[in-house]
């Protein structure tokens, strides 16, 4: 969820410098809509339980408060479980809002444009012969 939640973000620069009053004008892309845009795949770790990120997303990940988002309330969770018929355990309700707390402080912290990626796929052999590549080139 924090991988997400990083993808999901809109850089920001620092307040108060000049590139942030520059774009107060221009809406921003998410990190995951630049990928899209440039093409490139988005990339997830590894997720050992699908179905509890499909009922979170089912869920809405986080609900509105007064100033802002929340975390999912239990009472939330509650009643999406039984509206949908879903008896889910002790543990996974627990986890189902942790993830969501977890999702909002981390799309809280992904706003700074320089905080790093949560997760990030091994290099593969082709990645590290583009980058050679264009490093040569550069030099070269």
């Amino acid at each position: 969820m924090r991988q997400l939640a990083w993808l999901n973000a809109v850089p920001r620069p620092p307040a108060r410098s000049k590139r942030a009053e520059k774009q107060l004008d221009t809406p921003q892309l998410s990190r995951i809509e630049k990928l899209k845009q440039q093409k490139l795949p988005v990339l997830m770790p590894p997720n050992p339980a699908p179905h509890l990120i499909g009922w979170l997303l089912e869920m809405g990940i986080t609900q509105a408060a007064g100033m802002g988002a929340a975390p999912l309330s239990w009472a939330e969770i509650d009643a999406w479980s039984r509206r949908t018929f879903i008896d889910i355990g002790p543990w996974e309700g627990r986890l189902l809002r942790r993830l969501s707390v977890e999702y909002l402080g981390e799309s809280r912290r992904a706003e700074d444009e320089t905080c790093p990626p949560i997760w990030r796929a091994p290099v593969t052999k082709i990645e590290v012969d583009t980058e050679q590549a264009r490093l040569e080139e550069l030099l070269g």
